[in-house]
C-alpha cells in the first residue's frame, strides 16, 4: 500500500496508458528483432514465408508481453516493486491494475499464443511445439515458481538463449525446416542486445533488488562489472555481421556497423547515468538493437 499512497498525487493513467505501462514497449525489440533477423536469413535462401513470419512475430511479441505481465504479478507478490523503485510504474504494485485482472489477462494471452502457435507447429512440426512450450514455461519461470530465474542471477543467460538463439533459430527453422551453425552465430547479436536491455534495467535496480533478495546478475557482481559486461556484449554484437561476411554472406550485412555511433553514445550515457537516468539508457539500448537488427537483416538480403 505504501507505493499506492506515494503515487496518489500523480495523474491516474487511463486504461490504455495503464496497459501500455504493463506492456513495457521499450522492451519489445527483444521480441521483434530476432524474428526479423531469422526471417531475413530464411530469405537469403529463398525460403521466406510471409504468413509464417507474421505469426511468429505476433507470438514472439506476445511471449515478451506475457513475460512482462507475469513479472508484474510475481514481483508484486514478492514485494520487489516498492515505492523506492526507480523504474517506470508497475501497475499491479501501484494498484492501477488489480492482481486478479492481470492474472486473468495473462492467462488469456498465454492461451491465445498457444492456439496461434499450433499453426506454426502444423508447418514445422514438433521442434516448434517444443520451442513454444519452453518459451511459455520461461515466461512463467522467470519470476514465478519456487526458484524464479530472475532472482537467481541466471536471467541474463536465459534471455540470451531464448531471445537470441531460440528466437532466431526457431524463426529460421520454421521457414526452412533445417538449421545451420551460421544461423546460431547470427543469433548472438540480438541475444547480446537483449541481455544489455536487461542489464541496464537491473543496474538501475541494484539497491532495491538486493533489499528484497532479488539477486540479479548486476546485484551479484556490482554495477561496475555489469557496465563492463554491457560493453563486451556490444562489441560481440558488432562482430557478428563481420563474422557472417567472412563465412560467405553478403558484405552488405555490415551495414549494421552504421549503428556504431549510437552504440558509443549508449556506452557513454550508461557510465554517466545513475538511478532514473538509466531509464533513458534502457530505451536507447532498445533503439540500438532495433536499428542494428534492421540494418543487419536488410544487408543480408542485398546481393
Amino acid at each position: 500500500m505504501r507505493q499506492i499512497k506515494d503515487e496518489q498525487h500523480l495523474p491516474v493513467p487511463t486504461s490504455l496508458q495503464a496497459w501500455m505501462l504493463a506492456i513495457r514497449p521499450k522492451t519489445l525489440p527483444a521480441g521483434a528483432v530476432p524474428v526479423v533477423l531469422g526471417s531475413a536469413l530464411a530469405g537469403v535462401e529463398g525460403r521466406f514465408h510471409l504468413l509464417s513470419a507474421l505469426v511468429a512475430l505476433i507470438c514472439a511479441l506476445g511471449i515478451q508481453v506475457a513475460t512482462n505481465f507475469i513479472n508484474e504479478i510475481y514481483d508484486f507478490r514478492k514485494g520487489a516493486d516498492t515505492a523506492e523503485r526507480l523504474g517506470p510504474t508497475r501497475t499491479v504494485a501501484a494498484g492501477i491494475i488489480s492482481e486478479k485482472t492481470m492474472v486473468r489477462v495473462s492467462a488469456s494471452l498465454v492461451a491465445t499464443l498457444f492456439l496461434l502457435g499450433l499453426y506454426l507447429v502444423s508447418i514445422a512440426g514438433w521442434p516448434i511445439l517444443l520451442i513454444g512450450l519452453l518459451s511459455l514455461l520461461f515466461a512463467w519461470a522467470y519470476t514465478g515458481g519456487p526458484y524464479p530465474i530472475a532472482y537467481s542471477g541466471l536471467g541474463d543467460l536465459f534471455v540470451f538463449v531464448f531471445f537470441g538463439l531460440v528466437a532466431v533459430g526457431g524463426t529460421y527453422y520454421l521457414q526452412t525446416h533445417h538449421l545451420a551453425l551460421p544461423i546460431l552465430l547470427a543469433a548472438v547479436a540480438p541475444g547480446a542486445f537483449s541481455v544489455n536491455i536487461l542489464l541496464v534495467n537491473n543496474i538501475r535496480d541494484i539497491a532495491t533488488d538486493r533489499t528484497v533478495g532479488k539477486m540479479t546478475l548486476p546485484a551479484r557482481i556490482g554495477a561496475r562489472w555489469a557496465r563492463r559486461l554491457y560493453i563486451a556484449l556490444t562489441i560481440i554484437a558488432f562482430c557478428v555481421p563481420v563474422a557472417l561476411f567472412l563465412l560467405g554472406y553478403s558484405p552488405w550485412s555490415m551495414l549494421s556497423l552504421l549503428s556504431a555511433p549510437l552504440a558509443f553514445g549508449m556506452i557513454r550515457q550508461l557510465y554517466a547515468s545513475e538511478g532514473r537516468e538509466l531509464n533513458n539508457v534502457l530505451a536507447g539500448t532498445g533503439k540500438l538493437m532495433t536499428i542494428h537488427g534492421i540494418l543487419f537483416a536488410a544487408g543480408l538480403l542485398i546481393r
